[in-house]
């Protein structure tokens, strides 16, 4: 499955890079794990782990970062720690680009499993995907808040 989602944020190009690049692998862990509790409160809103919260921990991986031309990527990967088989696996991009001489887009394009086969395909289509892609939505909005905060000139996102 496939999500991606963006922002844009006040600043230029080489100012938003800068933050971002400025050890993301120490701070992007945080702000996943705190995404990933906005899902886990969602699923149980809807009623998945209504009487006993399912709660698990996981890993992200922090990949170098790559530059281009155009943009600058900083591969992410998450996935439970335990119990695997039993939750998706994520891979994602996390993007900078210009759009005008003070404007940059921070995205995200994010793919992932289903774990459980047949029957999370099915559970992912009816109301997973929409958890996953609120999950991806607080993620990013949390790492632009972040990354604006590192500019002291800069307009909160």
């Amino acid at each position: 499955m496939f999500v991606r989602y963006f922002i844009e944020l006040p600043l230029t190009l080489t100012t938003a890079e800068e933050a971002l690049l400025r050890e993301p692998q120490e701070w992007v862990p945080g702000l996943a794990h705190e995404a990933q509790g906005t899902g886990d409160r969602l699923l149980a809103d809807v009623g998945f782990g209504e009487k006993r919260r399912v709660s698990r921990r996981f890993f992200v991986d922090v990949g170098e970062p790559m530059r281009f031309p155009s943009r600058t990527v900083v591969p992410i990967a998450w996935q439970a720690a335990d119990s695997a088989a039993l939750f998706p696996t994520l891979d994602a991009d996390l993007e900078i680009a210009e759009l005008g001489p003070e404007m940059t887009q921070l995205s995200i394009s994010a793919r992932y499993k289903p774990p459980a086969g047949w029957v999370g395909r099915v559970a992912d289509r009816a109301l997973l995907h929409r958890v996953a892609e609120a999950t991806i939505k607080d993620f990013l909005e949390r790492a632009g808040r972040r990354i604006a905060s590192l500019v002291p000139s800069a307009n909160p996102v």
